[in-house]
């Protein structure tokens, strides 16, 4: 499962097709081969990363326990930070990722991130300090892994275009493996050791991660291979100042139904977070449950995986921007169980609701970038997924630990369980719109079109700038 992070799709953040005679023409991935091993390295990443991320509510408990302090009636909301400010920033860094991968290839920028994470990691071992932990674990592993991560997302489309599809189903498949695996190795094996072992045999993970990046050797020609680019009078900074507004490209923004959108989905995830760093902790509390609890995680791993294979499926069936009723249902539904999980009686109850839970959250990664595409069209996709991400940092960072100073104020869950739920329905409902926005903006344009006697928009107002074969925007004038 993720949160996270297996957001994006590989082509979504992949080049468009240039115009015959571009530096790709004639180009042909080997569709296998060497990129497999690509595809292995990709999957132990996204793995590793959302299945340390996905498996914090464990290291939720030994945090508390570690620092406990009957005085202390605020160690749940200060506990609780450590892991959501690591989720946080990965969504927050995404766009700056986006410019160093552009700039600086996937492999620099893989290898870099990995390391980073390792450091964060290896030092959260040495240290005992919860402050400190804030900063290596909660920025450093958090800063690194967004780094790590998306250059994965591109990589793939270099090996890959026939198969794309297929690979990417198997790193998604592989990370759900890690989150499902992960909550098991830690409450058996790796947590018996203590709270440093345990960040000292994570670190492992990401070292490994950052000797498998330098798989990442990108095939397709780059704009810096030019002699324009290399043989360029000025400075570096002159060279580089023209190229800003590609990479802080702001026109997604003037998309009315992409602003709605993005909205509703990052209203909806200042709740989405919260159950997977607080219903661990919950169970113990409610259900005096130690042995068990851990069984929670790899319910909602294991129903995400599934829920990514078939809610992907079933969007493809769906035409066009409807695509995101699927997003509507699984907000809704989402916000519901998280206020159900309070009326379980029996731990095999809260065993039902997440596995219910993860099929929202599979439902929800898989459509996102699909409905990007739909929005802004293929050329802005990356940018605006982009973007969307950099908005779900704050809300997402933040949801945990008011949900853990709620609990430490009202002595349980019950009410942050309670508002947990409310966010993800009023996103829901948010959502629920962006089609119908999308439609009457269509047929205004439509009728504009038809009292000028135009047939088809002209390029100068296509949202995608160029306009690419099959991909005419008839939605919004920009």
């Amino acid at each position: 499962e993720t949160s996270s992070y297996e957001i994006l799709s590989t082509d979504t953040l992949s080049e468009p097709e240039p115009p015959p005679g571009g530096p790709t023409a004639g180009f042909e991935p080997p569709e296998g081969g060497f990129g497999w091993l690509v595809v292995f390295a990709a999957t132990w990443c996204n793995g590793s990363i959302f299945g340390i991320q996905n498996s914090f509510g464990i290291l939720h408990v030994m945090l508390v326990e570690d620092y406990q302090n009957p005085n202390d009636k605020t160690l749940q909301f200060k506990a609780a930070w450590v892991g959501a400010l690591a989720m946080g920033m990965i969504f927050f860094c995404s766009p700056v990722v986006s410019m160093f991968t552009d700039h600086f290839g996937c492999r620099k920028t893989a290898v870099g991130g990995a390391f980073v994470a390792f450091i964060g990691l290896l030092t959260t071992s040495l240290t005992n300090s919860l402050g400190l932990r804030y900063f290596t674990y909660g920025i450093l592993f958090g800063c690194g892994s967004s780094f790590a991560f998306q250059p994965t997302l591109v990589i793939l489309g270099h090996y890959f275009r026939r198969r794309l599809g297929l690979v990417n189903g198997v790193v998604t498949a592989g990370s759900s493996v890690f989150s499902m695996a992960l909550p098991l190795l830690l409450k058996k094996v790796v947590g018996p050791l203590g709270l440093s072992y345990t960040f000292q045999i994570l670190s492992a993970f990401m070292l490994v991660q950052a000797f498998l990046a330098l798989t990442f050797k990108p095939l397709l020609p780059t704009a810096h291979s030019s002699p324009h680019a290399e043989g360029g009078g000025g400075s570096r900074w002159q060279r580089c100042l023209p190229q800003m507004p590609k990479f802080f490209n702001l026109r997604v923004f003037r998309v009315t139904t992409y602003r709605v959108w993005a909205f509703g989905v990052a209203t909806a995830v200042l709740g989405y977070f919260v159950p997977y760093v607080h219903l661990v902790n919950y169970v113990m509390e409610e259900f005096k449950e130690t042995e068990k609890e851990w069984i929670l995680l790899v319910c909602i791993g294991a129903s995400s995986g599934v829920g990514r294979l078939v809610f992907g499926k079933i969007g493809d069936l769906i035409p066009g921007v409807k695509k995101i009723y699927m997003q509507v249902a699984s907000f809704l539904l989402l916000g519901l169980m998280s206020m159900m999980i309070l009326q379980c009686r029996v731990f095999e109850g809260v065993v039902v609701v997440c596995l219910f839970l993860g099929l929202c959250d599979g439902c929800f990664i898989t459509i996102m970038a699909p409905i990007a595409f739909e929005l802004v069209g293929p050329m802005q996709a990356s940018q605006a997924i982009g973007y969307l991400l950099g908005l779900m940092a704050i809300p997402m960072t933040a949801g945990p630990p008011i949900a853990g100073i709620l609990h430490d104020y009202f002595g349980n869950y019950h009410v942050a369980f309670y508002l947990a739920g409310v966010p993800p329905i009023i996103g829901g409902t948010v959502l629920f719109f962006v089609p119908l926005i999308y439609h009457w903006n269509q047929r205004c344009r439509q009728q504009e079109d038809h009292c000028k006697d135009k047939m088809l928009p002209s390029e100068s107002n296509a949202v995608n700038g160029d306009l690419l074969p099959g991909f005419t925007d008839v939605e919004t004038r920009v």
